[in-house]
């Protein structure tokens, strides 16, 4: 039996891409759980594939699918229907079954609405797919007697009882040993109760965790296979702060050279959990502030201190990891004033990374439910073909118009303020940490000159930032990106002898590092320091710019005048 696992695209393209487009690791451990059983898998990200409707037949026609189980999120069910309607067309026989918080929610909507849709798993889906696949291979299925499996009975939709929550997450096999991915998590489930998130319900606010060494043991299987970065997306990692200590003393005590980011909760993190996760690799932690009006944070089921909001995020950046905020514009309640609080506890936070989403209703949420209660509304709502719903346009005191506005105020005050947050940076005197800042301050310093803030116009003095971070890098560690970007920055200034002296001694700390001697020659070149220049360039000559460099100094009118010979 050949069973295709799918994350489906999506109707919009997305501004933050990175969550959206990764396959949900559900996807991976159901797939585990499946090959260690003998049957033969495949799992395809179509996240990004909305008009690859040919490549979509052509893959279906070749694998030749005997089950077709997607991931389902509430913003890609369109995607799902219309890969479901394919495969039926193409042979219809393949039996489609969605699964994931979307579908766990409309089951009711999708069973009754999608007839090219055969089952859902509400739920934890590993061994509720399992059994169905079993009993679909022995052609001996009783829908009735699967957990957590949803069906159409002879009047209608059916949803059998959930499963049982696996208590023990170990029992999955570990999908590392089959597949390849970057987002993992070590949790299921969260503790806290958002009203505009769908875990509550969906996960009933139980957490349950792997052991450090299973968790680990991915991470390290992983990065045998070239991941270096890892996104550890559980929605709360540092729920047990004796479990995380554990995964970060495991990292270091396997020497696993991974760097990661994860999610946390402003009341979950202090100083001595911050440490050990810099320490084991940690670069960023995003938090979810929401709102910087008291009031509209309680009505998101948000309730957090402004003092402990301000204090968590100067105590992450202080350990020498990027504090992101998460922050949610035009919810119940939103005025011109309440985006000033939002603005004023973030001028006092001084978050280094920001991300602002319009307040959005998804099914399963308290919220959704709300807004059924107040408008009439219900889940037939989603045959329409969106995403979401907005909640300001269910809103009479709010508009388009002001939501586009309000999004811009928010997003201006925080790049003209980042310069600010960045010069402001206090760092905590730990020697064991010295390389983790180094590290920090010209990553940080990087973002400026060729990462995601050098494209930002809004942001002032983007040059000057950048040479003060890396300057600041180097008062703590002889950190080998610091010494380029201020290498690049003197270079670019003109400052070519001040240039040299610099890569010059970073050279001899580093002599395999290509890219530093290559800035290196090319202000030697400047400088007519032409037989300097071939010295550097030779050890790395089979490097195309290298072989370059090289040939333009061994002209005979390079510089004016013959080059030296080429040094051995």
């Amino acid at each position: 039996m050949k069973i295709l696992l799918i994350h489906p695209y999506f109707l919009e393209a997305r501004i933050h891409q990175e969550d959206m487009v990764a396959v949900p690791i559900g996807l991976f451990t159901i797939g585990a759980l499946l090959k260690a059983e003998g049957y033969a898998v495949a799992i395809l990200n179509w996240s990004q594939l909305s008009t690859g409707a040919d490549e979509i037949r052509e893959t279906l026609i070749a694998q030749h699918p005997d089950v077709v189980g997607m991931s389902v999120l509430n913003a890609n069910r369109w995607g799902a229907i219309e890969i479901a309607e394919t495969a039926k067309a193409l042979d219809s026989d393949v039996v489609t079954v969605f699964g994931g918080v979307g579908a766990t929610f409309l089951w009711q909507q999708l069973l009754t609405d999608v007839p090219a849709l055969d089952y859902i798993i509400r739920g934890e889906g590993e061994f509720p797919f399992l059994r169905l696949v079993q009993a679909l291979s022995a052609k001996d299925l009783d829908p009735a007697a699967i957990d957590g499996l949803a069906y159409r009975g002879p009047a209608g939709p059916v949803a059998n009882r959930r499963a049982k929550p696996l208590q023990d997450l170990d029992r999955l096999p570990n999908p590392a040993t089959y597949f390849t991915y970057q987002h993992l998590a070590l949790t299921r489930g969260c503790a806290a109760n958002c009203r505009f998130c769908g875990s509550p319900q969906f996960w009933g606010r139980c957490v349950r965790s792997h052991s450090p060494a299973y968790f680990v043991e991915q991470l390290e299987r992983l990065h045998g296979r070239g991941v270096s970065f890892f996104y550890v997306s559980d929605d709360t990692f540092t729920h047990d702060k004796e479990r995380v200590i554990d995964v970060c003393r495991e990292i270091i005590a396997r020497r696993l050279p991974i760097h990661w980011a994860a999610i946390s909760r402003i009341d979950r993190v202090d100083a001595e959990i911050l440490r050990w996760m810099r320490l084991a690799g940690c670069q960023q932690i995003s938090y979810g502030v929401e709102h910087g009006d008291p009031d509209i944070r309680r009505r998101l089921g948000k309730d957090l201190e402004a003092a402990a909001i301000v204090r968590t995020f100067r105590l992450t950046t202080a350990h020498g990891i990027m504090a992101r905020a998460y922050f949610i514009y035009g919810a119940p309640g939103e005025t011109s004033a309440t985006i000033q609080a939002t603005i004023d506890l973030m001028m006092e936070m001084k978050p280094l990374s920001a991300i602002f989403y319009l307040l959005a209703l998804f099914p399963g949420t308290a919220l959704y439910r709300d807004y059924c209660r107040r408008t009439g509304e219900d889940d037939r709502y989603w045959r329409r073909r969106e995403e979401d719903i907005l909640y300001h346009r269910t809103d009479p005191h709010l508009d388009d118009a002001q939501m586009l506005a309000f999004g811009s105020r928010l997003r201006e005050a925080f790049w003209l303020a980042l310069p600010e947050f960045c010069r402001a940076i206090e760092l905590v005197e730990d020697p064991e940490l010295a390389p983790f800042h180094a590290d920090f301050l010209s990553r940080l310093g990087m973002t400026f000159t060729h990462g995601d803030y050098a494209g930002q116009d809004a942001i002032a003095e983007k040059t000057q930032l950048a040479e003060h971070l890396f300057r600041r890098a180097l008062e703590y560690d002889p950190h080998q990106r610091a010494y380029l970007g201020l290498g690049i920055l003197l270079q670019k200034a003109g400052r070519h002898d001040a240039c040299r002296k610099l890569l010059d001694a970073a050279a001899g700390r580093y002599p395999h590092a290509k890219e530093i001697h290559l800035c290196l020659a090319v202000s030697l070149i400047a400088l007519q320091e032409l037989p300097r220049a071939i010295q550097v360039l030779t050890p790395f000559k089979a490097d195309a710019q290298a072989a370059a460099y090289l040939a333009y100094c061994r002209r005979p009118s390079a510089g004016g005048r013959t080059a030296g010979p080429l040094s051995s």
